[in-house]
C-alpha cells in the first residue's frame, strides 16, 4: 500500500492551516473600520473597487424632458501586502505543555500590532512599488480637524463639517495619550468631575456617541474620525504553518504565522484627523 500525507508521521506532512481573521485577529483595525471589498493572494493582483460619484438630482415639470444624468462612474485600487512571522524554536521546547498555545497567542498580537501600524502610519509606497499601501494617516485629501484643547468643541465642529460631506461617522480612532487627555476635560474649571464620565468612574469608550478605539499604532496626541464606508480593504486568510524541515540541522520546529491585507480610501474628504493637547500640562 502506497504511504499517502494522510498515513505519514507529521513530520512527513506539516501542517498548514488557515483561519478567518474575524476569528484569530477579530481587534484588527482594518476589520473593524473599513469596507472589506475582496480577498487578494500575491503581491502582483489588485483589488479594483467600483464606485460612483452621484450625478444632481432634480425636479422636473410635467411632460417635460429630463435632462440626462452623468455620473461619475470610478474606481479605487487596493494593493496589498503580507505581514509574516517566523519563530524558530526546539523541538524539545515546542512538544512542551502550553508553549504550541503561548506561541499562538504572541503571534496573534504580532500581526495585529503590525497591521495596525501600517493600517495607520505605513508610510506611502515609493514609485513603482504599490505596497505595503499608504496608512490612513499618509493619505492626501483627508480632513484636517485642528487641534482639541480643553473642551470638544473642535471635535464636535469637525465631525459636523464630515457630515456636511456626506460622511456617516462610525469610529473614533485614538492614541492612548489622546484618550488619556481627553478624559481630563472637566464640566468646569474647579470640578474633578470628567467631561467623559462621572467621577471617578471608568469613562465608557464612546465620544459624542461614537466607539473609541484606543491603540497604540496611532501616533502620540493624535485622532481620528473614520466612515468606515469610505475606506475599502482586501484581506486573506491568516495562514499558520509548522515544519520540521526548514531548521533540519539543528533539530529545531519553524512556526510561520502570515496575513495579507491592503486598505485605500475611496473618499478622503469623509475621514477627520485631529490632535489632542494635554489639559494639564506636567
Amino acid at each position: 500500500m502506497a504511504t499517502t500525507s494522510s498515513s505519514a508521521d507529521k513530520a512527513w506532512a506539516p501542517d498548514i492551516q488557515a483561519f478567518a481573521p474575524d476569528q484569530v485577529i477579530p481587534d484588527a483595525l482594518v476589520l473593524n473600520t473599513t469596507t472589506v471589498s475582496g480577498e487578494v493572494n500575491g503581491d502582483e493582483p489588485a483589488v479594483r473597487v467600483a464606485y460612483v460619484d452621484d450625478a444632481t438630482a432634480q425636479f422636473s415639470a410635467e411632460a417635460a424632458t429630463i435632462p440626462e444624468a452623468e455620473p461619475g462612474l470610478s474606481e479605487v485600487l487596493v494593493h496589498t501586502a503580507k505581514v509574516t512571522q517566523l519563530i524558530r524554536i526546539s523541538r524539545e521546547q515546542y512538544q512542551a505543555a502550553g508553549t504550541a498555545n503561548l506561541l499562538s497567542a504572541s503571534a496573534r498580537r504580532a500581526v495585529i500590532r503590525e497591521a495596525n501600524r501600517a493600517f495607520l502610519a505605513q508610510p506611502a509606497p515609493t514609485a513603482p512599488a504599490v505596497a505595503p499601501a499608504a496608512g490612513l494617516l499618509n493619505i492626501t485629501g483627508l480632513f484636517n480637524g485642528g487641534t482639541i484643547t480643553d473642551n470638544l468643541d473642535v471635535l464636535t465642529d469637525g465631525i459636523a463639517t464630515l457630515e456636511g460631506n456626506e460622511a456617516v461617522p462610525t469610529h473614533i480612532i485614538a492614541a492612548p495619550d489622546a484618550w488619556g487627555w481627553l478624559r481630563k476635560f472637566k464640566t468646569a474649571t474647579s470640578s474633578n468631575e470628567s467631561l467623559l464620565g462621572a467621577g471617578t468612574n471608568d469613562a465608557d469608550r464612546r465620544l459624542l456617541d461614537l466607539p473609541v478605539l484606543v491603540t497604540p499604532s496611532m501616533p502620540s496626541g493624535r485622532l481620528a474620525v473614520v466612515d468606515r464606508t469610505a475606506i475599502v480593504s482586501a484581506v486573506g486568510a491568516v495562514q499558520v504553518a509548522t515544519s520540521t524541515d526548514v531548521f533540519f540541522t539543528s533539530d529545531s520546529i519553524g512556526l510561520r504565522v502570515t496575513f495579507r491585507f491592503g486598505a485605500n480610501v475611496v473618499r478622503p474628504e469623509r475621514i477627520g484627523l485631529f490632535t489632542v493637547t494635554n489639559p494639564v500640562a506636567d
